[in-house]
């Protein structure tokens, strides 16, 4: 078996001294730039992995990232997070990092239950999930000074140009532009869009999406909503196909509405009514039903990316005058 590279072996190979290389690992924001970028290219070309147990004891950093573990809800799309979480694991694993997840319910107590874990030194840092405009999570992590960054945007004015703190999200609106463009190309000029009712900022950037080719497009189609369930999807598009049948494609803001869609045209005697979803479950995938894949892999990715570098194995605070960074992971149409 060959002998696993050490700091040693780092240091040679990137031509500088152990030390440079402990530092790197340990505290980057000291190293120069272009040293920095040698060291971190002879660590991945070695495969060079710290022992975390050591780095713990020689830092006193708890190398573990903290991730609320969300209350289970059923319903479909569900998943989408729950391969989000099993992929930072493994992500944070190959960096010498842990996760811990924790349990709350409301806002309030889970800023309650991040707390402990920061003054109990169990946690580095925090990957939040489910944000919103007036989150007041990232606020209280500001001003307590905790790295995190957000699985979802601010949802503020200007979240590309001024961030208003770390975060990594899917272009949803890229999604439906896809999902849009591909129904104009093969089933025809007139494509609903089934989705959440006003108020959600994930529903709207997805409506935007389907909006912005129909326009691009000079279509014109319906704008249907329906909260997430099944049976008022099935419901809200069974009645409004019923009055009108000139519908040639449906749109949907999440597989739940658009299984309930295709269930609405099945009824009316429309089964091959092309139906999009968004999040690929399995559940569309069983119905033979297109939608946008999330790649929430990707998400973990850029996460690991903003709060460690692209190959560090430590969280890396932030200077209070540093601009905030975002990563948006364009998603995959998938077409059955």
């Amino acid at each position: 078996m060959a002998k696993a590279p050490t700091v040693e072996d780092v240091a040679r190979a990137a031509g500088v001294s152990r030390q440079t290389v402990s530092n790197v690992l340990n505290s980057p924001a000291i190293v120069r730039g272009a040293t920095r970028e040698r060291v971190e290219r002879a660590i991945a070309e070695l495969g060079y992995r710290p022992h975390a147990a050591a780095r713990r004891l020689r830092t006193r950093r708890s190398s573990t990232i903290g991730v609320r573990l969300d209350p289970y809800l059923g319903g479909i799309s569900g998943v989408v997070l729950d391969r989000f979480v099993h992929a930072l694991t493994e992500r944070a694993s190959e960096r010498g990092m842990r996760i811990l997840l924790y349990a709350a319910h409301t806002p309030a107590e889970e800023i309650e239950r991040m707390g402990d874990l920061v003054d109990g030194g169990e946690i580095d840092a925090i990957v939040l999930t489910g944000t919103s405009r007036e989150d007041t999570r990232t606020s209280w992590l500001q001003g307590r000074d905790v790295p995190f960054v957000s699985f979802g945007r601010p949802w503020r004015d200007d979240d590309t140009g001024a961030p208003a703190h770390p975060w990594v999200d899917v272009d949803g609106a890229a999604g439906t532009r896809a999902a849009t463009r591909h129904l104009l190309d093969h089933a025809g000029p007139r494509i609903a869009f089934l989705g959440w009712p006003e108020g959600s900022g994930t529903g709207g950037d997805r409506a935007r999406g389907w909006h912005e080719e129909m326009s691009r497009a000079g279509a014109s189609g319906p704008r249907w909503f329906v909260e997430e369930s099944v049976s008022q999807a099935r419901e809200v598009a069974g009645a409004e196909l019923a009055a009108d049948p000139a519908v040639d494609g449906v749109v949907c803001v999440s597989d739940a509405l658009a299984i309930g869609a295709h269930l609405a045209a099945t009824s009316l005697g429309r089964p091959e009514l092309p139906v999009v979803g968004f999040d690929n479950t399995p559940a569309a995938e069983a119905l033979g039903l297109g939608s946008v894949e999330q790649l929430p892999e990707e998400v973990a990715v850029g996460v690991l990316d903003l709060l460690m570098g692209p190959t560090g194995n430590a969280v890396v605070p932030r200077s209070p005058d540093e601009e905030a960074a975002y990563v948006l992971v364009e998603p995959r149409l998938v077409i059955r």
